[in-house]
């Protein structure tokens, strides 16, 4: 390849490439995996004859999204073997844009098939007409349109109803860091709701909970528990900031490693608390 050809390939693919990772992370919920993939789709862009794509980032897409799909055949076998909760790899948001794919959704999205997820992601979320959607993922579009419906049925509880302003959501995130660290259960108790619960996500590699913590009684006598640890051991404040759509906090703990906290706001109560905690999901945050 001539320099020319590959400065010509890296002007074309580089103002896509934030956008193709986002479609990638939104398939694979891993910052790295989408970061790998979206830097082989560059890598086979570099040695395509573009001279035959119309639309680049159309081309890219589907690249990207079939690559996705293969990929997710070997990540489902590594969530069966996966040791406790999984959540997806949190994503800080630097701006003002909230996440339209909030953490709840994504978890959702898991649970689908990995057409129905891609045909969801691509009509719903991106917008794309489902032509596109059949000439990505392969398939017709009458099929295309059942795909996006059944995911459509599966994940509808999870979509946002609404969005959390966002100095009303970092105040709350703020106010549940202050009354969870200094045992002010009080307070706590006041922001939760009936039915909150709590998922932790340790890998096996930190200390986590092995299953979900569901209830305001259970949830409550967690962090009574917690809220002891946290005033002999210390738990700092790195910054509020939305994560995957939600209001959250990042921490940095005892044992030297970050940690985020997402919430879940319903009703203007906490209705699910989520908590990253595994290092291989965090080291993007360093």
């Amino acid at each position: 390849m001539t320099d020319a050809s590959f400065a010509d390939a890296t002007a074309s693919f580089e103002p896509l490439r934030r956008t193709l990772v986002r479609v990638a992370y939104r398939m694979l919920g891993s910052v790295a995996d989408a970061e790998d993939i979206v830097q082989e789709a560059y890598i086979r862009w570099a040695g395509a004859d573009r001279a035959e794509v119309r639309m680049a980032e159309a081309f890219l897409r589907r690249m990207v999204m079939r690559m996705c799909l293969d990929q997710i055949k070997s990540a489902r076998h590594q969530r069966e073997t996966y040791i406790g909760p999984w959540l997806p790899e949190p994503i800080v948001e630097e701006d003002d844009a909230q996440e339209d794919v909030t953490l709840p959704l994504m978890l959702a999205l898991e649970r689908l098939s990995p057409l129905e997820r891609a045909a969801f992601l691509l009509h719903d979320v991106f917008g794309l007409e489902f032509d596109e959607v059949a000439r990505t993922i392969q398939r017709e579009p009458a099929a295309c349109r059942q795909l996006a419906a059944r995911a459509r049925t599966h994940v509808r509880d999870a979509r946002p109803r609404f969005q959390v302003e966002k100095e009303r959501g970092l105040a709350l995130a703020q106010a549940f860091f202050d009354a969870s660290r200094t045992g002010d259960m009080s307070s706590l108790g006041a922001m939760l709701a009936a039915d909150v619960s709590l998922h932790a996500d340790g890998g096996g590699k930190r200390p986590a909970l092995g299953h979900p913590v569901l209830g305001f009684d259970e949830v409550m006598k967690l962090h009574e528990y917690l809220a002891g640890m946290f005033l002999k051991a210390g738990s700092t404040l790195v910054r509020t900031a939305f994560i995957n759509g939600l209001p959250g906090f990042i921490t940095l703990e005892a044992d030297g490693e970050l940690q985020t906290t997402a919430l879940e706001i319903v009703d203007g109560k906490v209705a699910a608390i989520f908590v990253m905690r595994n290092p291989d999901k965090l080291r993007h945050l360093h």
